[in-house]
């Protein structure tokens, strides 16, 4: 047995770790157990980093109050945590007559949602706004609030903060076995067994797979692929806004918006999707997505693509989040957790802590929060590179000390995805052309300890 604990969250994504840091934080001895060889090896690592205010959520839905927690709870911790914030706001625009019909809708439920400074923009205002925008942009609905963060940094942040509360992480920790006896669970994962009182499945794309250990799953994971285009760096001045467009019935359309690393991307499509490990790319989409791109802004036409990528979301015949608590069963499922996971992460982490008060005892007494904040890696930001030293990866300004730092401390990066998500190492123009040999190198000679 290598640990007895009052909690084990199965699944180490942005929900997980946001539920582990909660309750490590509230005095709950934690594990958490990743399948992958790193934290983020799965849906999370794919996503646009998006912070949204839940204007165009369901109202009433569990995903808007976890939504719209998480929003208030990153921008109150952010700054202790050395977490960035791009203010960039939103427009919803209609690109058709029948689109610019919908807009007063959307401006009516965002109010009805608590999001009061929505408003319509005239196709002049909008023109004013974002003056790049084609000429057949014929209005907008201006969201002040949506925001872009860093979608890596934030969960390694919160892995952290549970770790210097006492909580532990075991990667390459793929649960195969479960038990219930005598009032605990058992779990077999990899190299490791442990005990704990309560199980969280907070497994992603392979939920349903999890929740088998409990009951029959009441959810299918329908993998739902999404594939970006990245442009390069130039292309970041073409816009301020995050372009969205109206949405339909079954999905919020591809998206123009800044990277916090000082790019633009389009995406995600919706594709229904068998694959759960890792999403694919194919030619014929990513043209369609540049070519979508440049119709909204056509000076996209004269800037080059950086890099394309696929991300999996774990959605379900379900349209709202799936969390709840099995008390006969020593259990909490929290399934279902779309795109907009990484907003509402940590106003998940929330309920799951009033689920665990209300089913299976009192919290201890909090002890005072300590904080642990991550190195900077937004691009508006000062970055170490700033202050001097080696630069390794040129095209992204990352210094040797920043990756010797990444392969170190707590939670070393536990495979090379995980190596570049921590420093944006080979992850630019290049694509590693550069400096990939170097920091491939760096990371076979780091002594990463127990991954």
């Amino acid at each position: 047995m290598d640990g007895r604990f009052d909690v084990a969250v199965i699944g180490g994504g942005v929900v997980g770790l946001a539920i582990l840091r909660r309750l490590a934080m509230a005095g709950l001895s934690c594990v958490l157990l990743e399948k992958g060889a790193d934290i983020l090896s799965g849906a999370s690592k794919g996503n646009s980093a998006l912070l949204h205010t839940g204007f165009d959520a369901p109202h009433g839905s569990t995903e808007l109050a976890c939504m719209q927690a998480g929003y208030a709870e990153y921008l109150s911790i952010r700054e202790k945590l050395n977490l960035p914030l791009l203010e960039t706001s939103a427009m919803v625009v209609a690109w058709s007559e029948e689109e610019r019909a919908a807009l007063p809708g959307i401006v009516a439920k965002a109010h009805k949602n608590g999001v009061k400074d929505v408003a319509l923009l005239t196709q002049a205002q909008m023109h004013r706004r974002e003056p790049r925008l084609a000429a057949s942009a014929l209005a907008a609905v201006l969201v002040p609030g949506e925001h872009v963060i860093d979608p890596w940094s934030s969960p390694l942040a919160y892995a952290h903060q549970a770790i210097a509360h006492g909580a532990v992480i075991h990667r390459k920790a793929e649960v195969r076995g479960a038990e219930l006896r005598g009032g605990a669970w058992t779990l077999s994962a990899g190299d490791v067994t442990v005990e704990a009182a309560i199980v969280v499945n907070a497994a992603g794309l392979f939920g349903d797979h999890v929740e088998a250990f409990a009951r029959a799953s009441p959810f299918h994971i329908k993998p739902r692929k999404g594939q970006f285009v990245v442009f390069d760096k130039p292309a970041a001045r073409l816009v301020r806004a995050i372009i969205l467009p109206v949405p339909t019935e079954r999905t919020k359309g591809v998206v123009l918006f800044r990277t916090i690393f000082g790019n633009l991307a389009i995406g995600p499509t919706a594709e229904e999707a068998e694959e759960r490990e890792a999403g694919t790319c194919d030619g014929a989409t990513l043209q369609r997505l540049q070519a979508r791109a440049i119709e909204m802004v056509p000076d996209l036409a004269h800037v080059g693509v950086n890099a394309i990528y696929a991300g999996l979301r774990p959605a379900t015949e379900h349209k709202d989040y799936v969390i709840e608590a099995l008390p006969g069963r020593n259990w909490i499922t929290v399934g279902g957790i779309r795109s907009t996971g990484l907003t509402g992460s940590l106003g998940i982490a929330g309920q799951v802590e009033a689920l665990y008060a209300r089913h299976f005892g009192k919290l201890p007494r909090k002890p005072a929060p300590l904080w642990t904040p991550v190195p900077m890696l937004a691009e508006h930001d000062n970055r170490p590179y700033q202050q001097g030293g080696d630069i390794v990866c040129h095209c992204e300004w990352v210094t040797r000390q920043e990756i010797t730092d990444a392969l170190a401390g707590p939670l070393p990066a536990g495979d090379l995805g995980g190596l570049k998500r921590r420093t944006r190492a080979m992850m630019g123009r290049c694509q590693g052309f550069n400096c990939g040999a170097e920091v491939r190198s760096l990371f076979v000679k780091a002594p990463h300890g127990k991954a």
